[in-house]
């Protein structure tokens, strides 16, 4: 009798302790495969044909991510089969099956899991911070505690598809004039490698003085000719570098304080920065997360140290019994407006809803903003563009001037 054909397969499983163990092996099949891992004492998780050769390179080199989309999609459909009545094993199952991240649809089925063991759906979600932020476990937390989850999942929907909107306007932002410089920079640089050695060629020919601009012009292409393979390689390095170190402490510390002195966008980037402060902060209130509880968690959404400071301040001040909008007054970065919302909202009893004021104002100030930013970044940008290559063209074609006198 012929020999079974074995494949070789990638596993994902949770041993005896709970522990996530990953290996390789071969099997006739899958179902071989996960009958002997739970012939181990094994729980299988995840099986996979292992991939091969390129393929797998190229896998590896590009890695697993859940974006935020993701989440807000996920939160959404999580919400709607709650609220039909839906178990939450099935949710869950649906979910993993319908999700087009492989990521995310992954650590569901570990989620899945955990709650088949007996652990909150909070706990679960807690053992993959990779996956699913501080923010979206307390809230999940809160609703388990409360007895509204589908509630909570709906408003955690929400939050993630406006913060989605609001980094839209900021990528819409940006693009346009980053676009435009780095196409300036590649024509400036063609010229100059190209275009700028054939008329030196030429001058030098006839003979004769050149004027300054186009010596400078000569010596801007000579050290670029020499420096271009240095300046790829830095470059290249240097955005590495910064994938993997922007969001330490000590880059942050320098880099987020410049970002809000930005003549131009320093005032659209504290604007969304309070707007993403605001709208967290009210939906942690909002699903009966404790006040110290919901200023230590958003100091860390905020994507702006300058603000994750102030808070951390505004926290200890709370504990001394203190109000909230009293401490915030104490920091610039947030304008008289917010405020004076905030303590309306103290003296009133609804202080989640006043953030989701400010939230909503600074939406639609970010998006004005954006609007008005463009529209004045584009004639800048066109001017930019037209001024550097027409000063380059200029200098190269002075020494055209003095041809018919160097000819003679």
């Amino acid at each position: 009798m012929a020999a079974a054909t074995l494949t070789k397969y990638e596993f994902t499983a949770k041993d005896k302790s709970g522990k996530l163990v990953e290996g390789k092996v071969d099997a006739e099949n899958e179902s071989v495969l996960r009958e002997k891992l739970l012939g181990m004492g094994a729980m299988p998780l995840d099986i996979r044909v292992a991939n091969a050769g390129m393929q797998k390179e190229i896998k590896l080199g590009l890695p697993k991510r859940i974006k935020l989309k993701d989440l807000a999609i996920f939160s959404r459909q999580f919400a709607t089969m709650l609220s039909a009545g839906l178990p939450l094993i099935r949710c869950l199952s649906i979910l993993a099956e319908q999700t087009e991240n492989e990521e995310l649809a992954r650590v569901l089925k570990i989620v899945k899991t955990d709650i088949e063991e007996g652990n909150p759906l909070s706990k679960a979600l807690e053992r993959q911070p990779k996956a699913f932020p501080p923010l979206m476990v307390n809230m999940i937390k809160a609703g388990e505690v409360g007895g509204f989850l589908d509630m909570t999942m709906l408003q955690i929907a929400e939050a993630f598809e406006a913060d989605v909107r609001l980094r839209g306007k900021i990528k819409a932002a940006l693009t346009y004039p980053v676009v435009i410089f780095i196409l300036a920079m590649l024509m400036c640089a063609g010229m100059l490698i190209f275009i700028v050695p054939v008329f030196e060629k030429m001058f030098s020919s006839l003979g004769g003085e050149l004027p300054l601009p186009t010596k400078i012009l000569v010596m801007m292409s000579k050290g670029l000719k020499m420096g271009l393979p240095f300046l790829v390689i830095g470059s290249i390095g240097f955005v590495v570098w910064w994938r993997k170190n922007a969001h330490k402490p000590g880059i942050r510390n320098v880099v987020d304080p410049l970002k809000l002195r930005l003549p131009v966008f320093g005032n659209l980037f504290q604007k969304v920065a309070i707007a993403r402060f605001s709208r967290n902060f009210g939906t942690l209130l909002r699903s009966g997360v404790p006040l110290l509880q919901a200023l230590d968690i958003v100091a860390d959404t905020t994507g702006s140290v300058v603000i994750s400071r102030a808070l951390r301040d505004v926290q200890e001040s709370v504990k001394q019994g203190e109000s909230i909008h009293k401490p915030l007054a104490e920091h610039d970065v947030f304008p008289p407006m917010v405020v004076q919302m905030v303590a309306v909202g103290e003296d009133t009893g609804a202080i989640d809803e006043m953030l989701g004021k400010i939230a909503e104002f600074y939406d639609e100030e970010v998006e004005s903003t954006t609007e008005q930013l463009t529209a004045l970044i584009e004639p800048l940008m066109i001017a930019f563009l037209g001024g550097v290559v027409g000063s380059m063209i200029v200098a190269l074609y002075m020494p055209i001037f003095k041809v018919f006198d160097l000819i003679s």
